[in-house]
């Protein structure tokens, strides 16, 4: 069964920077393309970006777009989101996910407040 857990979320100043990780096991993360999504309060889900296996390719949510940035350490089985430039609407519960299925981790809280 598929686990990804989360990580390094928190309560950040607009205009700051968190970096999201997420560490992944019971599947073969290399192979894998990977996402990250995010729930505001009261919102659906809203995608936010997705790396291809090996890192080559990635793509962004134009509302993070050069702002946000994907990576992965296959050899640590683990993703990560680095996010700079943060505005309170990027406040929201955010989940990394196995592109492709259904399965996503518990979810970290950013919270952007001043």
């Amino acid at each position: 069964q598929v686990q990804l857990v989360e990580s390094g979320g928190g309560l950040v100043q607009p205009g700051g920077s968190l970096r999201l990780s997420c560490a992944a096991s019971r599947f073969t993360f290399s192979s894998n393309a990977m996402s990250w999504v995010r729930q505001a309060p009261g919102k659906g889900l809203e995608w936010v970006s997705t790396i291809s296996s090996v890192g080559g390719f990635t793509r962004y949510a134009d509302s993070v777009k050069g702002r946000f940035i994907i990576s992965r350490d296959n050899a640590k089985n683990t993703l990560y989101l680095q996010m700079n430039s943060l505005k309170p609407e990027d406040t929201a519960v955010y989940y990394c996910a196995l592109t492709g299925t259904s399965s996503r981790g518990q979810g970290t809280r950013v919270t952007v407040s001043s």
